[in-house]
């Protein structure tokens, strides 16, 4: 990769100049100690295997939510606290999103990289908060966005004196209730030099349901993966759950954990295919 090293920044996040993508993956929200570490455990073991660097992903809390009743979180404290335990036990680098400009060096105690929720990625003061605490700071990209508009939410990072910024695609807005992707953004946001990765789930939700409670078409989530493989992402962003009908959050978008292992044996290929 030509952008910032994966190496350093991130700590035991292996070297992608192999030339495979990095996996950026677990539950939407942190449901529960036992939860987090099965799904960590699983995952490390599959990627591993495949030579494929993790990432574990957890919402500590989950602050958009369609309906005031929906599940918001066990307690942000105690949420941090298995993300924490989550590193230390695998010794795995891992992230959470942040909503208000406090929640920055709160959050940063206990993760290796700050996500800026796509809602808020033009929110100058949370990317500033996030930027100074010296974390990687991963900005999902507006479904409003243009591909070309995240520039100047890269440049508030780095004029925090903090090169380390990654972009998240989780698609554009189309009509009031879909998203579409648009594959030619990744190549345009790359030109950055930033990482950039697929969201693979967010990218298929069916927002604004009048049930108050967000669909998806999570039978489409190796779709968007392969395609954005195939066009050189460097990394993916997957959230998976061993039942997905039983999550407390985004259930609608989430790939089984079963699932997973089969997707990402055909996304290594692809890999390998497009780099010979």
């Amino acid at each position: 990769m030509s952008q910032f090293s994966l190496v350093p920044a991130i700590r035991n996040l292996k070297n992608t100049s192999s030339g495979n993508f990095f996996l950026i993956a677990g539950p939407c929200a942190t449901e529960s100690e036992d939860m987090a570490l099965n799904i960590a455990e699983k995952v490390r073991e599959i990627t591993a295997r495949l030579g494929i660097p993790y990432i574990f992903k957890g919402s500590y809390r989950k602050a958009n939510r369609s309906s005031i009743h929906s599940f918001t979180g066990i307690g942000d404290e105690k949420a941090l606290k298995v993300l924490r335990k989550v590193s230390e036990t695998f010794d795995l680098p891992v992230t959470t999103d942040i909503h208000r400009d406090e929640e920055a060096a709160m959050a940063a105690a206990y993760v290796d990289i700050l996500q800026i929720p796509a809602f808020l990625c033009r929110q100058t003061s949370l990317i500033q908060a996030a930027a100074e605490t010296g974390k990687i700071v991963n900005i999902k990209k507006g479904q409003f966005m243009s591909p070309e508009s995240m520039f100047h939410a890269v440049s508030k990072v780095r004029e925090c004196n903090n090169e380390k910024v990654m972009i998240t695609e989780r698609g554009t807005t189309f009509g009031y209730q879909d998203l579409v992707v648009d594959y030619r953004g990744i190549p345009v946001m790359q030109s950055f030099g930033v990482p950039v990765i697929m969201d693979c789930t967010h990218s298929l939700q069916q927002p604004n349901q009048p049930s108050g409670v967000t669909g998806g078409k999570p039978g489409l989530i190796s779709t968007i993966a392969r395609a954005a493989i195939a066009v050189g992402a460097d990394g993916l962003f997957i959230e998976t759950h061993p039942a997905p009908q039983e999550a407390k959050s985004d259930g609608a978008n989430m790939l089984p954990l079963d699932n997973l292992e089969a997707l990402l044996v055909q996304l290594v290929r692809i890999r390998q295919a497009t780099q010979s």
